[in-house]
């Protein structure tokens, strides 16, 4: 591995994303952070000069259609069901005072 990451590097890390740690996971994480960061470290050293670009490996694309707007209720029917209502609109509480 090419840097063992520190007992408190890892603490502020969990820190940051607001996880508490016992001292074993702190030891476990130690571990599997460093692990992880060495096999991006790898990943780094492949040269990746003469590859193009890629964002779709299957070759597929969007269909897209015509956005059409169709509602699925009228408001009669929307409005069914409702246990309050007030002139073709559902009526709540008020959430301001």
């Amino acid at each position: 591995m090419a840097k063992r990451l520190t007992k408190s590097q890892v603490e502020y890390v969990a820190k940051l994303a607001h996880i508490g740690l016992t001292e074993k996971e702190i030891k476990e994480f130690k571990d599997q952070l460093s692990a992880i960061l060495d096999f991006v470290s790898k990943l780094q050293e492949v040269d990746t000069d003469q590859i193009k670009p890629l964002s779709q490996t299957t070759g597929l694309e969007n269909v897209f259609r015509q956005d059409v707007v169709k509602p699925s209720f009228n408001q009669k029917q929307a409005l069914a069901n409702a246990p309050d209502q007030y002139n073709g609109y559902f009526k709540t509480k008020s959430i301001f005072k």
